[in-house]
């Protein structure tokens, strides 16, 4: 059995991501036994998404990729795709940069990605150039998070923020609701549907009865993660009921060969 250790880099308010990304991870393994994820967390301060906590947040970055440094990872993700998004176009490769640095202090060769350039990269894969996205963030904040996927060159056709910003409460928000917002957005010139551009809004259990509903891919900036660390590792992107993205038909591109702790 070949385990894999992830270690995540979370808000201390989010709930979902060591929820949602285990149990797809987790259920990856009844699929390829001779595979075992563990997964190890560091936490940065953060309470309410706004663009000050968000901004205090990210100076933490440095210290909680330290402390999993000592853990020897074999994969690090950073999971608060709103914090990279809001500091502007292309911040995740600073962010990204920033964390190996770290990793590479401590003594750690694991590759680093984050939620926000994971959603690029599968957006990407998924050959979707038109999206329409679901967020619980304020609407300033959802504007931010359009103009960082328009930069990449994927255009957002429809947005739909919750407006919720206690991150608590966007943890306990019902994912089953996400079946009847998806329903507010205009997807006529739709690729895909970014169901939630947020890995503390869950919604992984409305993935795929969206995507059969809805005719399109459906992702989320959960799955996006899972996918790419998958990807990163050297292993096939499948994961079971977790979307079209997961499937395993997707086809993953590669900046390079992924590096073990």
């Amino acid at each position: 059995m070949r385990d894999y250790h992830v270690g995540m880099i979370l808000p201390s308010s989010n709930l979902t991501m060591e929820t949602e990304l285990p149990r797809m991870l987790y259920s990856r393994e009844s699929l390829r036994p001779e595979e075992r994820f563990i997964f190890h967390g560091s936490r940065m301060r953060m309470q309410h998404v706004t663009p000050e906590e968000l901004r205090a947040m990210n100076a933490q970055t440095e210290r909680a990729a330290t402390e999993l440094a000592d853990a020897r990872p074999d994969v690090v993700a950073s999971a608060c795709l709103v914090a990279i998004m809001a500091q502007g176009p292309k911040h995740h490769c600073a962010a990204e940069a920033e964390i190996t640095t770290a990793l590479r202090a401590g003594g750690s060769t694991a590759p680093a990605i984050s939620s926000a350039g994971a959603l690029l990269k599968a957006t990407h894969d998924l050959g979707a150039r038109r999206v329409a996205i679901v967020t619980p963030y304020m609407k300033p904040l959802t504007r931010l998070v359009a103009d960082y996927l328009e930069d990449s060159g994927i255009e957002v056709v429809d947005t739909l923020s919750l407006e919720v910003s206690d991150n608590l409460a966007v943890a306990r928000l019902d994912p089953a609701d996400l079946t009847r917002h998806w329903r507010k957005l205009a997807l006529h010139n739709a690729d895909a549907i970014v169901l939630s551009a947020c890995v503390q809004m869950p919604s992984l259990p409305s993935i795929e009865p969206v995507e059969t509903d809805a005719g399109l891919p459906v992702l989320s900036a959960a799955t996006a993660t899972a996918y790419t660390i998958l990807d990163t590792l050297g292993l096939d992107t499948v994961v079971p009921r977790a979307g079209h993205l997961l499937s395993g038909t997707v086809t993953a591109h590669r900046t390079g060969e992924p590096a073990h702790s």
